[in-house]
């Protein structure tokens, strides 16, 4: 998902179009060779809601080695936003938050009532296209860290690639 955070702007305030205008060149194409996200082999998501506990968050990522978990709403299943754990556990150090706070206090959201556009990310999604998200592509220079895989129509959470995971997947690749 693109721009999950705030719009990517110059120091004079007007949106960064410059990187924009250079086309992507993936420095691994050459490894890819036709696969997918679903080769990286993505684990299931875990999903929490926004009043989980954040010690609840802490808990199931480390046991499953997360660096993020997607948060959906405990009615609808709608994503909502996610935790970066390496985040939240530097607001707990300067106590920011408390591990009995919820969730909702520390998940950054989703922006949906703005002009936000969002890259959908599948299994399908090929890797020089999750290489050129990560690299900040579609969101001005932007760089992310990581990846929400959903269905094409964006019902359901998949998974979650991080750039580690690219890296991992290349390292086995042979050239």
């Amino acid at each position: 998902m693109t721009d999950i955070m705030a719009q990517p702007m110059t120091t004079e305030g007007s949106p960064s179009v410059p990187e924009l205008q250079q086309p992507f060149v993936s420095k691994w194409a050459s490894r890819y060779r036709g696969a997918t996200v679903e080769d990286l082999d993505p684990p299931a998501a875990l999903s929490l809601n926004p009043s989980d506990p954040i010690s609840l968050a802490l808990l199931s990522a480390f046991e499953r080695d997360y660096t993020h978990l997607t948060i959906v709403d405990s009615q609808t299943r709608a994503l909502l936003g996610y935790i970066s754990i390496p985040q939240l556990q530097a607001r707990l150090e300067r106590g920011e938050v408390k591990p009995e706070d919820e969730v909702r206090t520390a998940m950054m959201r989703f922006r949906r009532k703005d002009a936000a556009k969002y890259q959908v990310i599948t299994m399908e999604t090929p890797l020089e296209e999750l290489e050129a998200f990560f690299a900040g592509v579609a969101t001005a220079g932007q760089k992310q860290d990581f990846a929400v895989i959903t269905d094409e129509n964006r019902r359901f959470v998949l998974g979650v690639a991080t750039v580690a995971d690219l890296e991992e997947f290349v390292k086995r690749r042979p050239a």
